[in-house]
């Protein structure tokens, strides 16, 4: 017997039927490559509620009909960002910086190039800004440039402020807080809210922000010194992350290197990196 899993808001009684969900799941891994796992329905059901009401629409029929026919795609765009959880920190994975500093940058041939894919709220790129400060000297400073990509239009945004709690910056190295980011005056901020702060022009200047659909064609041309594509291939099966890593295999240079998260690994694609270390290849 088919359960229809109801959802109860302002509108009243909108389901979300098997193939409503079934249907859900295509849109994702078409066009944005996401794997949605059977036994997400509450997931789903509950984050897309909050779209129906917010557009007026009673049922998950006309929802699916404006996500499939609207030529923007802006509401794909937005049924993407209630669908996907971001969870990111400053220094995230400390080990993959530490060999950033201590081995990447020492043998970069040219300016300096990174690419942030899977950015999120920003704080990923922010980081390798303040490394690359710490790091490199003024003139490679100058010339180095960091490419900071998401699809979602709202983690985008925040990212692009560039303000974050102050404490979120608390496993920053000593000194490098107030040297790269300003405190957020009081009435600038909600009433109520902790203490934030606002990246410097000198972070800021370092960084490209730009939405970007993994799976659809990539303006850029690299070569890149290294691509961190940390913690995003886990939403992927096993031929999107194939075609995925050759992709970044291209856009690397020779000796570039690639990190993914500590929970992803490149065992059981095909594919021409060289492992180094745990999350850590090279082509």
């Amino acid at each position: 017997m088919t359960t229809l899993l109801p959802v109860h808001g302002m509108l009243g009684e909108a389901t979300l039927a098997p193939h409503h969900f079934e249907r859900i799941a295509e849109l994702l891994h078409d066009h944005a490559g996401i794997r949605m796992r059977a036994g997400k329905e509450g997931l789903v059901r509950a984050r897309l509620a909050k779209r129906l009401r917010a557009l007026g629409l009673t049922d998950f029929d006309a929802y699916l009909s404006l996500v499939e026919r609207e030529p923007s795609r802006r509401e794909f765009t937005e049924m993407v960002d209630v669908l996907t959880t971001n969870k990111t920190s400053f220094f995230r994975e400390q080990a993959h910086f530490d060999f950033l500093q201590d081995v990447v940058l020492p043998a970069c041939p040219g300016p300096i190039r990174l690419w942030s894919a899977g950015c999120s709220s920003g704080e990923e790129p922010y980081t390798l800004a303040m490394l690359l400060h710490e790091a490199c000297d003024a003139q490679a400073v100058r010339s180095a440039r960091i490419l900071a990509t998401d699809i979602s239009h709202r983690v985008l945004a925040t990212a692009k402020a560039g303000r974050y709690p102050a404490e979120s910056l608390a496993e920053a190295p000593a000194g490098w807080v107030p040297k790269y980011w300003r405190p957020v005056a009081a009435g600038e901020g909600r009433p109520g809210e902790p203490p934030r702060v606002e990246a410097t022009q000198a972070l800021r200047g370092l960084i490209q922000f730009g939405r970007l659909n993994l799976m659809e064609p990539w303006p850029m041309r690299g070569p890149f010194d290294a691509i961190f594509c940390r913690n995003v291939m886990i939403y992927f099966d096993k031929a999107t992350q194939q075609e995925l890593v050759n992709r970044y295999w291209a856009l690397l240079r020779p000796g570039g290197y690639l990190f993914v998260g500590h929970s992803e690994s490149l065992t059981g694609l095909t594919h021409r990196f060289t492992y180094v270390q745990p999350a850590v290849y090279v082509r």
